[in-house]
């Protein structure tokens, strides 16, 4: 019978539960039907749509449709847990958010007691991955009908405790939701199964043995296809460009910033300073010293106080060519997003941005849930020109489609973090073309990280679609960043 179920087309008269409070799309309703249909069999799902497609809206339908059997975990990273109550409450009434982030360590240990001895349907406990890691004994004493792990990439690490807490916990039906399933390499794609198939993909040494190292390395086409073949039934991805075809056109452009010859010294100097202090020992025993060093040249790119508040260099080029981008875009009545990893950079261009008398929104990691939502909720009703978001802060559980541009001030090494940060503009909702402005210093360690991003996104699509690989880098790949510009 589950092999039966399992060949079902997904076209089955599965009925949309009556208390869901909003109009599902076409493929959100697949979406939901997929989900069903696997929850119904015992097995897990990885809802790995594009972001900006709705899964949220999908993982609550689902929800309301398996009420009735026990109560429901969502994990989430903290600056979305609120998100989700919202949502909850917007969509699916009849569920009872409960976010423990809210609560202190008393109140959270009863309203688990409470759970675990009656049970109650319609419950939706809403926890951070942190707060998971700290009640996990308490929450590992529930029989949850459903968990849900949101932006599981946070448990892409199989050896992180994170990781191992989230997959201690059991449920009849667990659900992965991430728009970025692989990020870097495979192992992040066997953390992720691990949490909701375990054993499908065997262990990790022996996954790596069979799939990583022979895709990775090598680009073996044959063991890809084979790990397609055995994923393939747990993970559905949707692009906006696929099921989206009323989204407008977004446009990528990469800016060139031309360095002034004191920037340019500079970076030379610490280049070489980089050169020498890496040029004896094991190298990938420095990795770690590597990529300290390749975040100084990153700074440096951006702007050399970064590096050296006594530089005595006060201009920044990349500042110089963002401040004639702004007073463009303000003339012509458009909005941006501003991002960079650096909160010392944005702190920067604030400073910059308070000279000139600019109206903005901002938030970086150590922005509390409630400011977060107040600034995104401010700047959707047109309180300010730009919006300064940290890109880890800014990865996810924003809508800010009041904005049509998006400035990337320093290239990051994946390309599907920072487009995540895009997508937080060009997302349902969006009515006007978005484009997006990476800004990227000439002749330095940018234009490499740059180069890097094509290969990084082969990796992804090697297995969610049907082209290409790429690798991890190494450090003598690493070294190579820092070498003499060719």
């Amino acid at each position: 019978e589950p092999i039966q179920r399992f060949d079902q087309p997904l076209t089955m008269d599965k009925p949309i539960p009556k208390t869901l409070n909003a109009s599902l799309r076409d493929y959100q309703e697949v979406g939901y039907r997929w989900l069903d249909r696997l929850g119904c069999m015992g097995v897990g799902a990885c809802l790995a749509d594009d972001m900006g497609l709705g899964k949220t809206l999908q993982t609550l339908a689902v929800l309301l449709d398996r009420a009735n059997r026990g109560p429901a975990l969502v994990i989430a990273p903290k600056s979305v847990c609120h998100n989700w109550v919202i949502e909850c409450e917007r969509f699916a009434p009849a569920l009872t958010p409960v976010d423990l982030n809210d609560c202190s360590a008393a109140e959270r240990l009863s309203i688990l007691t409470a759970l675990a001895e009656q049970g109650p349907e319609h419950y939706l406990v809403i926890s951070s991955y942190g707060i998971m890691q700290n009640t996990l004994e308490a929450l590992q004493g529930i029989t949850w009908g459903t968990i849900v792990a949101d932006e599981a990439q946070a448990i892409k690490n199989p050896a992180a405790k994170r990781s191992r807490a989230a997959c201690s916990l059991m449920a009849e039906f667990k659900l992965a939701l991430t728009g970025t399933p692989i990020e870097n390499h495979l192992g992040e794609l066997w953390s992720i199964f691990r949490f909701i198939n375990p054993g499908l993909l065997g262990s990790l040494e022996r996954f790596n043995q069979r799939f990583a190292y022979p895709i990775e390395q090598r680009g073996d086409v044959t063991r890809k296809q084979h790990l397609q073949a055995l994923i393939q039934p747990f993970i559905l991805r949707r692009l906006k460009t696929e099921v989206l075809k009323e989204l407008p056109p977004r446009t990528e452009i990469s800016l060139e910033v031309i360095l002034s010859d004191e920037e340019r010294a500079f970076y030379e100097a610490i280049r070489q300073q980089a050169v020498e202090r890496l040029s004896s020992g094991q190298q990938e025993e420095n990795k770690l010293i590597i990529l300290a060093q390749l975040s100084r040249l990153r700074q440096a790119c951006c702007h050399p106080s970064l590096v050296m508040k006594g530089a005595g260099i006060e201009k920044s080029s990349k500042h110089e060519l963002l401040c004639e981008l702004v007073d463009e875009l303000r003339e012509n009545n458009h909005k941006a997003l501003i991002f960079s990893q650096f909160v010392g950079h944005l702190t920067l261009i604030r400073a910059r941005l308070d000279q000139k008398g600019i109206h903005y929104q901002y938030i970086d990691g150590s922005t509390t849930a409630k400011h977060r939502q107040q600034a995104v909720e401010a700047f959707q009703k047109g309180e300010g020109d730009l919006f300064l978001i940290s890109l880890k802060a800014g990865g996810f559980g924003l809508n800010l489609t009041a904005a049509d541009y998006v400035i990337h001030m320093d290239p990051w090494w994946n390309p599907a973090v920072e487009d995540q940060a895009s997508d937080r503009a060009h997302r349902l909702g969006q009515t006007k073309p978005v484009t997006i402005y990476r800004l990227v210093t000439k002749g330095t360690i940018e234009e490499k990280i740059v180069k890097l991003h094509e290969q990084k996104r082969d990796l992804a699509t090697a297995l969610l679609s049907d082209s290409g690989s790429a690798k991890r880098l190494s450090a003598d790949e690493l070294m190579a960043l820092i070498a003499e510009h060719q």
